[in-house]
């Protein structure tokens, strides 16, 4: 986080987003909330600890693989569309990671393109379809547009909320070893 922007309240707290529905303002505004904190947080981090899974937790690797992963498929349930190959293929390797594993700052920047490509469906999603029913995953369970975006907005901050406090304990060397 820039000395800026840490000056700042939280994004909820600083107006509308232009061009976000009023519906989905707090969606947008948790995504940006979350990118800023995660930005923040792992200034810095090195790259060999992304992978370390302090008392068997979920690694700082696989949260912010996930949410980038997340973020991707609940905008293409939203869309009405089933996942693709690639999507199948991104939501397996989420646990695995990559060989070679990807940088802090390459992951982060993939979750921050992830968010740019939310805002952009919040931009473009009419409130009129919010209530429309979309069938989620292979089993076709019962969702709505909203409830998909919101479920975006609520997992990530979730996983966020997750991965700050892995983040410290890795880099504290708690539970590790």
């Amino acid at each position: 986080m820039t000395a800026s922007v840490a000056n700042l309240p939280e994004v909820w707290l600083r107006g509308p987003l232009p061009d976000v529905p009023p519906l989905l303002q707090p969606v947008a505004h948790a995504l940006l909330q979350a990118r800023e904190e995660l930005q923040a947080a792992l200034l810095g981090f090195p790259d060999q600890l992304l992978s370390v899974r302090p008392a068997g937790v979920a690694s700082v690797e696989f949260h912010l693989r996930h949410l980038a992963g997340v973020l991707d498929r609940m905008q293409t349930y939203a869309r009405h569309q089933p996942l693709t190959e690639a999507q199948f293929t991104f939501l397996a390797a989420e646990k695995e990671g990559s060989v070679p594993p990807e940088s802090t700052q390459d992951l982060l920047q993939a979750f921050s393109r992830q968010v740019e490509v939310m805002l952009a469906t919040l931009r473009t999603t009419s409130e009129s379809t919010l209530l429309e029913f979309r069938p989620v995953g292979r089993a076709g369970l019962p969702s709505t547009v909203i409830g998909l975006l919101v479920h975006a907005a609520e997992h990530t901050t979730r996983h966020t909320g997750q991965l700050l406090v892995t983040a410290q304990m890795v880099r504290a060397g708690v539970g590790v070893g």
